[in-house]
C-alpha cells in the first residue's frame, strides 16, 4: 500500500479541503463574494502562524475594476486577476520583521509569514465555496505604486477570488515516496 493511500484512511473534513484546493482562475465574473464570506478569509488568513508571532502583514483589498485591471497588468498581463470579483494583496511589513528579527526577519520570515496567512485564505475560500489563485508573478514596485503603499510595506501576494467558473483540472502530485524520506 502507498503511503497516499494510507494518508487517504484518515480523511477528514479539514484534510479533504486540503486535498481539493486547486488553484482558480476562471471566475464568475457578475458574482459578487459575500462581505460575511471575505471577512471570514480574512480572518482566517489572521490566525496563520508567524515568527515569534510577529504577525508582520497587511491586507489590502481591491474590488475596483479599474484598479483590478491595473493590478492584472502589473501581474504582467495575467488578465484573470482584474476578471476576479476582489483581489486581496497581502503586504509584508518589513519594519516589523526587522525590529523583530533584523536581516533574517526581512529575508524570510517576512515571506514565510505571509505565504502562511496566504495558503489560510486560499483554503477557507475553498472550504467557503470560492475560489483563487497564488499570484507571485507581477511587479512589485507598481503594485506599490498603484496601492499607494507605504515603504515599509512589501507586496508578496496577489490573491484574486471569487466563485469559480467551471470546476479546475487536477493536477498530477508526486508521490509521497518520492518526497519524504524517513528517519526512524
Amino acid at each position: 500500500m502507498s503511503l497516499d493511500a494510507k494518508a487517504a484512511g484518515a480523511m477528514n473534513e479539514t484534510l479533504r479541503t486540503i486535498l481539493e484546493r486547486r488553484s482558480v482562475r476562471r471566475f464568475e465574473t457578475e458574482r459578487p463574494v459575500e462581505e460575511e464570506k471575505l471577512r471570514a478569509v480574512l480572518l482566517a488568513g489572521s490566525y496563520a502562524p508567524s515568527a515569534g508571532n510577529v504577525q508582520p502583514w497587511e491586507v489590502r483589498v481591491v474590488r475596483n475594476a479599474e484598479l483590478k485591471q491595473r493590478l492584472a497588468k502589473a501581474a504582467m498581463g495575467q488578465s484573470f486577476v482584474a476578471e476576479a470579483p476582489v483581489v486581496l494583496v497581502i503586504c509584508g511589513d518589513i519594519t516589523a520583521a526587522w525590529r523583530a528579527y533584523q536581516h533574517r526577519g526581512v529575508q524570510l520570515y517576512v515571506i514565510q509569514d505571509t505565504a502562511a496567512m496566504a495558503e489560510n485564505m486560499l483554503l477557507a475560500a475553498h472550504s467557503l465555496g470560492l475560489g483563487g489563485c497564488w499570484v507571485g508573478a507581477f511587479w512589485e514596485e507598481e503594485v506599490r505604486q498603484l496601492l499607494g503603499l507605504p515603504n515599509h510595506l512589501r507586496p508578496l501576494c496577489l490573491l484574486p477570488l471569487g466563485y469559480p467558473r467551471g470546476t479546475p483540472r487536477t493536477v498530477p502530485k508526486r508521490p509521497l515516496e518520492l518526497i519524504v524520506e524517513w528517519f526512524d
